[in-house]
């Protein structure tokens, strides 16, 4: 695990499995694989030997997979050509062990991992950086989709505010793409999220609908 190099390097943060809280400095190439001859070494036999790479490069951080038996993900989507990252991406291998992806070092102390995320207060907790959820001190594993997180975290950041249906859409699907979502597709999204957080806390709803407005998020003091 790389820790000498300067703060102003990319880093790859473990999340959701055995390399939770685990740093690397990303500094020229990180490979990530079964292997022990890998920067990054993930002994799960789910995980190629040699997995998928990292590679600096003027224009950024890029990310392949190195025909991986089981697939890289990011965020969400197998990656089937190389891609560069941004900020706060989240790279999945072979859906065993999660990274978070920092443009630098600087830019998330390690305090801001914890369960503590903004300023908001209320035992629904969410990290927009990490794209990570608590409710109470339980996190929402497997992690939401970037759909999911996306709905959740513009309810959150406006929140006990009633948000229109049709903002939501945007900011989900994006200007282009929300035209075409249906009312049948916004609604299957927002019962999926309230699936995934009834699983940890059945007894309060989060997401309230708002007749003829919208949606707004009634979180609870822990």
């Amino acid at each position: 695990m790389g820790n000498d190099s300067s703060s102003d390097l990319p880093v790859l943060i473990g999340q959701t499995g055995i390399l939770n809280g685990l740093r690397w400095l990303i500094n020229g190439e990180l490979t990530i694989g079964r292997d022990t001859d890998c920067g990054v070494v993930i002994a799960d036999r789910q995980v190629s030997r040699y997995h998928a790479r990292l590679t600096s490069s003027l224009k950024g951080l890029l990310l392949e997979d190195l025909g991986s038996k089981n697939g890289t993900y990011l965020n969400g989507k197998l990656v089937s050509e190389p891609a560069y990252l941004q900020d706060g991406d989240i790279i999945a291998v072979a859906l065993v062990q999660n990274f978070v992806f920092l443009s630098s070092d600087a830019t998330m102390p390690m305090e801001s991992l914890l369960p503590v995320a903004n300023s908001r207060t209320g035992r629904l907790r969410l990290d927009a950086r990490s794209r990570r959820v608590w409710i109470g001190q339980q996190e929402i594993l497997p992690p939401l989709s970037a759909p999911q997180f996306r709905l959740l975290q513009i309810l959150y950041d406006q929140q006990g505010k009633v948000v229109a249906r049709q903002d939501l859409i945007t900011v989900v699907w994006g200007e282009e793409e929300a035209v075409g979502i249906s009312e049948q597709a916004m609604d299957a999204l927002v019962r999926r999220l309230r699936d995934r957080l009834s699983q940890l806390d059945p007894k309060h709803p989060y997401v309230i609908t708002v007749r003829g407005h919208g949606l707004r998020l009634d979180n609870p003091e822990d």
